[in-house]
């Protein structure tokens, strides 16, 4: 099998991921969530998924979801940081990095200004 071909599986397989963590996202009424496809900028990871929560609650839910929901599908976290404070979450899943922030984190970071050279695309609730 090419490079080529191992790619388009591995992006493929990360596609299918990324709708699963989106759709967790929204079934916990996560906001404004953005989708950032980084292959081609950086080696650190492919896709970038962020969202807003609006409550300290709400981002422990919002994480435990993605996290037991993945876990139950195969997918273990590499790594999950931020957990104590609740301000900013990542879920560290090596070729998917999951970030769920607060408003105020999520503005003051701005991640869509410091990936603005990736691919990115919103995702709406159907």
């Amino acid at each position: 099998m090419s490079k080529k071909e191992q790619k388009q599986i591995k992006t493929s397989e990360s596609n299918q991921q990324i709708k699963k963590i989106s759709e967790l996202m929204l079934e916990k009424k996560a906001l404004d969530i953005k989708i950032i496809d980084v292959q081609n900028i950086t080696t650190l990871t492919d896709f970038i998924v962020i969202c807003t929560s609006e409550s300290e609650p709400q981002t422990r839910a919002i994480t435990d979801h993605i996290h037991e929901q993945m876990k139950k599908d195969g997918m273990k976290a590499w790594h999950i940081e931020g957990y104590e404070n609740l301000n900013w979450v990542l879920i560290d899943y090596v070729n998917i990095i999951v970030h769920v922030f607060n408003r105020e984190k999520r503005a003051y970071y701005d991640l869509e200004r410091l990936w603005a050279d990736g691919q990115i695309s919103q995702v709406h609730d159907q």
